[in-house]
């Protein structure tokens, strides 16, 4: 079993990421294998609604978008999601925002592929909106059928400069308990496929 982690922040190395592998920490001892995708920072384009990926249902975005096509691709083979992003004005950032519009578009046309996979949103946060960009990571969740596990309490912690989260004890118990859940659910999944 796989978990694709996909860090939207520019911030390589930032609280994001930090939160990500928290959450990764845990599935690794469990004997999950994970891989980081670093979206963040990447030139990506949003979705223009050019309706080629609906015409061709081929799961991927026919404008010149190959970081998102490349991390398409890998959900697809993935067994779950973890989507993290750091709060920009109360939401997303441009990056997580053109992922979620475009692989939706393009994943929804070619016939769902991430029905009943788990995915987890992970917010760094360092005053508010952490709850608006949760739930935006969330309804793409939703909408594309996957399975979204619960934690301690919602999947965020708070930090301003890289490695604040690190002294959130409560953000950083629940990414703990959010990989968990994951394992968990993972496996459950497994044994009924």
């Amino acid at each position: 079993m796989k978990v694709l982690g996909i860090n939207c922040s520019p911030r390589k190395g930032g609280n994001t990421e930090i939160l990500i592998n928290e959450v990764f920490r845990v599935l690794e001892k469990e004997g999950i294998k994970t891989e980081l995708f670093q979206l963040g920072g990447k030139t990506v384009s949003g979705c223009i609604a050019c309706m080629k990926c609906i015409k061709k249902e081929d799961g991927k975005c026919h404008q010149k978008n190959d970081v998102i096509n490349e991390c398409i691709e890998k959900m697809v083979k993935a067994d779950a999601i973890v989507i993290g992003s750091p709060v920009y004005f109360a939401d997303l950032t441009a990056e997580a925002k053109a992922l979620i519009d475009v692989a939706g578009y393009a994943l929804r046309a070619a016939g769902n592929p991430l029905r009943r996979k788990p995915g987890a949103a992970v917010i760094a946060v360092r005053r508010a909106g952490a709850i608006h960009a949760f739930d935006s990571i969330n309804h793409f969740f939703l909408i594309n059928e996957m399975i979204v596990p619960g934690s301690s309490y919602w999947n965020l912690a708070i930090g301003r400069a890289k490695g604040d989260v690190l002294k959130d004890e409560e953000g950083m118990k629940t990414m703990k308990v959010l990989g968990e859940n994951l394992a968990w659910l993972m496996g459950k999944i497994k044994d009924k496929r």
